[in-house]
Order: structure tokens, then sequence, then C-alpha cells
């Protein structure tokens, strides 16, 4: 595989990650990811806990203030039930190989009881139906006689059959964004998959959203997709989750020569959402870096890391709880969970406490957790030194 490189995204180290499949997972892209970004002087604690078919209105709710470009959660009963559906049984009997498990998570104020927002991850993409990405390539033309000699950026249609694990369905209300909620719900899923890693492949991947304008308009879709789907991108963008027939009966195989197509479209190729560069940065900070895929209707990067590479996954812990007693300032924030049956997730402090370690009250009271208990616990942000992001993926604006 020849990728190109796009300046603004650096790709993986090599040996780090194996090839890189076609991502694209209908109706579990990673679709719409943030940090957090209000400060606050009232912080609700909240916690995660596995979604329920008791949570569809309020899903349904979260996905109405979504927007267009969030597949992953549609504002759909009917699609959201089944999804619902699925991640039940997932959670019910966790296999210890992947087989295309979905797991939904829902983020919940502990004071009200409101459902706040959602994240999800999928052990394993692919099967009976392929998923489908662009992959970046270069190909190289040459003339003696004139001395010249051209590498030519392309998109390369990809279809997989066996793909990665994939995170997505991330989305908070707006009035949550702050006090590291957004990390919060963006890593727990990491949390999760420590806790049970042979049930997800040994690659984990993310498909961010790219550029598209507040009323739903892509500029690649426009250049690419139109023409031979005679459909605006919401509507392909949500029939790709019911149905993705469509995509294999009309998308082209052939290379398209990126510098034929309009200089918008060939912009944004690559390029990151606005509101998708802190998910981003934070994604890097757990160790996930380009892997030369865009999506096949706005071009935005999918991003890739080794599972048991990924920074909250390698720095997971378990301990017995062996004091439970008011919060202290002395440890750094981090993801708490019980290791019983049921997930359940808080963000934390713990401290080392004789043979075990020491959680704050109102940390056990959320997760049900007594002296003798176990937990699993994570860093909620990197140690201080560790290594910084590549600030031009952030940045932004590519030229292939």
């Amino acid at each position: 595989m020849n990728n190109a490189r796009l300046p603004h995204l650096a790709a993986p180290p090599a040996g780090r990650v194996r090839a890189i499949r076609a991502t694209r997972l209908a109706g579990e892209a990673a679709k719409c990811e943030y940090d957090d970004l209000l400060p606050s002087t009232h912080s609700p604690m909240v916690f995660i806990r596995p979604v329920s078919i008791a949570d569809l209105e309020a899903l349904l709710e979260l996905a109405n203030q979504a927007g267009v470009g969030l597949t992953t959660l549609p504002k759909d009963r009917d699609l959201l039930r089944r999804r619902i559906r699925k991640s039940e049984r997932s959670i019910e009997q966790i296999p210890d190989r992947p087989g295309g498990e979905s797991y939904l998570f829902v983020m919940v104020d502990a004071e009200s009881g409101k459902v706040v927002g959602a994240s999800g991850i999928v052990s394993k993409v692919g099967g009976y139906e392929p998923f489908y990405a662009y992959r970046i390539e270069k190909i190289t033309l040459r003339n003696d006689l004139l001395k010249v000699r051209k590498e030519i950026p392309t998109l390369q249609l990809v279809r997989d059959h066996d793909g990665p694990a994939e995170i997505g369905s991330l989305f908070l209300s707006p009035d949550y964004r702050r006090t590291d909620n957004g990390r919060f719900l963006q890593l727990v899923r990491f949390l999760f998959v420590a806790q049970h890693r042979e049930a997800f492949e040994q690659l984990v991947v993310s498909e961010l959203r790219g550029a598209i304008d507040e009323h739903g308009r892509s500029p690649f879709w426009d250049a690419v997709g139109r023409h031979f789907f005679e459909i605006e991108f919401p509507e392909a963008d949500h029939l790709s989750v019911v149905n993705k027939k469509f995509i294999a009966d009309l998308m082209p195989t052939h290379p398209l020569y990126i510098p034929l197509l309009p200089e918008a479209a060939q912009k944004v190729i690559g390029m990151v959402h606005e509101q998708s560069r802190p998910a981003l940065k934070n994604l890097q900070a757990e160790g996930f870096s380009f892997n030369g895929m865009v999506d096949i209707f706005d071009a935005g990067a999918c991003i890739a890391c080794s599972r048991d590479e990924i920074r909250t996954v390698r720095e997971c812990l378990s301990a017995a709880v062996a004091e439970i007693a008011d919060d202290s300032r002395a440890s750094p924030i981090h993801m708490i969970a019980g290791n019983g049956t049921e997930f359940r997730a808080c963000m934390g402090r713990v401290e080392p406490s004789g043979a075990g370690v020491r959680i704050g009250r109102a940390c056990a009271r959320l997760l049900g957790i007594e002296t003798g208990q176990t937990i699993c616990y994570s860093p909620l942000r990197p140690a201080a030194g560790a290594p910084a992001s590549d600030p031009s993926v952030a940045a932004g604006r590519p030229n292939p």
C-alpha cells in the first residue's frame, strides 16, 4: 500500500499498527467528538453506564441536538431502538473474541438521573456487508523525452470485510461540555476495553467528522458523491445506516485523481471538522495517528492505534479498595470502574492506602463500591511530559 501522507496528518509509526483496512461503519462511525468547552462554577457529578431501552427517548433528544453528520446517533426512533437492543445483547454476554458486538454507553447526571451524553465502541467492523473508505495513494508518471516525473495523489476505494474495532456515537449535551465531562465520555470506552481486551480487535480506529457546513453541505460530497448517487449529503449519510447496498451499486471503483477535483473538495480531504478538533487532540494524546484513509462521503480523516498501545488501556490498573474517605487533592483525576458484572464508571481520585487504594465517598457511592472490592482505574489525562500531539493535524487545512 502506497499511502500519500497529507501534510497536516501524521502517519503512524512503522510497525506500530497493522495495515489499516476500510473503516466506515454505518451506524457506528465516530462522527462528532469533542473535549470540554466551558468553565463551570457548578459541576454536577456524572457517571457512565451501559445504555438500556428506557433511555430511548433521551437518546432521541440527544440525536436531535447533534445536527448533520452524526450518523451513529440517528434521529430515527426505530434505528435507535435497534442500536440499544444490540448493545444490551452485547453487554449481556461479552465474548472472548470479537464478533461485531456493539457497546453503547450513556453519561448520567447523578443528581437528576438525566441522560446527557452517549458514546460507543464496536468490537470489530466488517462481515457480510463490506465497509468502505478511500485510501490516499500516489501514482508516479514519468516521461524521459520531456524529462517529466510527476507524483499524483489519488483516492482508491477500499472495501473491508474484516476490519478493526471502531469507536463512535459520541455526543454530549452542550450544557455538560465542561469540567472534563467530554474527555471522560470519550475515553471511558478504553477503560471498558482494558477490562475486556480479548473481546476487541487488536487495532482500534476512529473516523472523525469531515468538513460539513451548518446547512449540512459537504464540498467533497458535492464534487464526488452527488454525481453518482443524485441525492443530498444528509440523505446519503442517513441511508448508509439503513442499507449500504447503494454504495456497492453506484460508487465508482476506479481511482479518483485528486488534482482533477475542484479546489474546494481538495482542501477538505482529510480535514477535521472544527467541533472534532479537540477530540482529535485527545485521541492523539492516547496514541492515535492518521492511517491514510478518509471517509467516502465527507473525506473526514480516519485515525488508528493498536489496542494495547492506547494510553488509557496501557496505564489501566486494578486494586482492592482498602479505604473510602473524603476526597482529597493529592492525586490526579482518574476514570474508575468497578470490576463487577455491570460496567459503571465515574471520575475520582485514587491514592495508595496500605495494600490497596483509597477512593472518595462520592465515587464509592456512585459505583456501589465497598472496602475489599476491586476497581480498575486509569488517569484521565496523560502524565506531564508525555509526547504532545501533532499540532498541524488540529490546525487543519490540507493541501494534497
